[in-house]
Formats: structure tokens, sequence, C-alpha cells
């Protein structure tokens, strides 16, 4: 294992960039699991909005299982970006944002997010983390401190199969970060906006893609803690902040 105090030279040596879910499924060491939008940019806002709980799912089948054993739990997630019948919320960071959560226990399914959080966790990746602009400093320091030898970064894209351009520049951020590089931000906030995947959140046509997600995916440092994957016996696996 390297020391916690990581130098630049040490980090550019063990940075693997992987993308979509067979890169989860290939991560190693240290797995950053990036959804900007809108898994793991939701996650932050859950867990500021009060989450007690944040529980990653595979299945929308999964996610209503759970409301069965237990009606209080709130079920939040997509299915090409669209709300799922019979869940309480969508995919999107700005409904969360503004909802009371507190100690709420949230069941979380998405197409990309989800998947490769699990995928990795399952091919043996430790820590996994789920990743996004809005705690990328706090993931950063994490990582420097975790002692990990080596750090996978994975790009999920669009249903975890298509490149997505927000995700593939999280994941430059980060490695930038990781070896002490200039990172330019708001250029790379420019490039999404013009972008397909950015241009969805203006499109009145496109509703279950609200504008105001844009900017609640788009808030770099927003969030002061990186997030992991942990295995549980009440839940299987959930999520959970750490310093």
């Amino acid at each position: 294992m390297c020391s916690a105090n990581h130098s630049p030279e040490i980090m550019k040596q063990n940075i693997r960039m992987l993308s979509f879910l067979e890169g989860a499924r290939a991560a190693t060491g240290a797995a950053v699991v990036i959804d900007v939008f809108r898994a793991f940019s939701l996650v932050p806002w859950a867990m500021m909005s009060g989450a007690a709980t944040i529980v990653p799912v595979r299945t929308a089948a999964e996610a209503l299982a759970w409301r069965e054993r237990n009606p209080e739990v709130l079920l939040a997630g997509e299915r090409d970006g669209k709300p799922l019948p019979g869940f309480d919320y969508g995919n999107s960071p700005s409904a969360i944002r503004d909802a009371n959560l507190e100690g709420r226990i949230l069941i979380h399914r998405t197409s990309a997010g989800t998947q490769g959080l699990l995928a990795a966790l399952e091919a043996g990746a430790s820590p996994v983390i789920a990743g996004s602009f809005l705690n990328a400093s706090a993931t950063v320091r994490y990582l420097r401190a975790s002692g990990a030898d080596s750090i996978s970064l994975v790009a999920m894209g669009w249903n975890g199969e298509e490149a997505a351009l927000e995700d593939t520049l999280c994941a430059d951020y980060l490695r930038a970060l990781l070896r002490g590089e200039a990172a330019d931000f708001q250029a790379m906030r420019r490039q999404i906006r013009e972008d397909a995947t950015g241009r969805r959140f203006f499109d009145p046509a496109l509703p279950w893609f609200p504008e105001a997600d844009f900017d609640a995916c788009i808030a770099v440092d927003r969030f002061d803690s990186a997030i992991t994957a942990v295995r549980d016996d009440a839940w299987g696996v959930r999520l959970q902040r750490v310093s």
C-alpha cells in the first residue's frame, strides 16, 4: 500500500480510465463510479435533504419489493431518463434537493450509476465511491487518505453503454486533481452545456429533464464528503458519507 500522502508522481502511475458497465466490471483498487447526469448528483442532494439511508438497486422490481416489505421507504429512479411508474421521484436532483427526506430511507434505481456501483463492488474494487462534480474535491481527499495503490475512474455514460461528455470530463477533472494538475471547471461546464446531453435540460419537449437539474448537477464541490458503497446486513448495499 502507498502512504496516505500520495505525491502527484505516484498517482500518475496508478490511475485507470474506464467506461461504461464493462469498465465498472473491470474496476480494480479504489473505484470511482461517475454518473453526473444524474444518479450521483442526486445522491449528495438526498443526503443534504436528510435521507438516513440510500440503497442502490439494479431493477425497478427490487425497489418495489422493498416498498412491499417496508411501506415507509421512498423510491427514486429512472429508465431511459424517465421516471419509473410507482416511484415517488424520478432521477431529478433538483426535486430531491427541494424535498424533505429527514430520516427517510431512499431506494434508488438508475440505468447507469447504480448498475456500475454494484458491478464494481461485485468485481472486488474497494472502496467503491459514487462520483460527481458535487463532491469532486472531497473524493480526491478521501482517495489520497485511503492508501489505495490503484484507482479506477469509471465514466458510466448514457445507460452504461454510450459515451456522455459530462462523465468523461468529470473523470478528467478527478484525474487532474489527483495528479495535482490544474483543471478548468468553468470551461468544462461550458462544454457540457453546449453538448447534446447538456441541452436536454433546456428542451421543453423533455420535461423529465428539468432545467433546474443542470445547475444541480454541475455544481462543483457543493458537498463536502466522499460517498462510498458498503455492504450491509439489513440493506444488502447502502451508501454512506465519509470524511
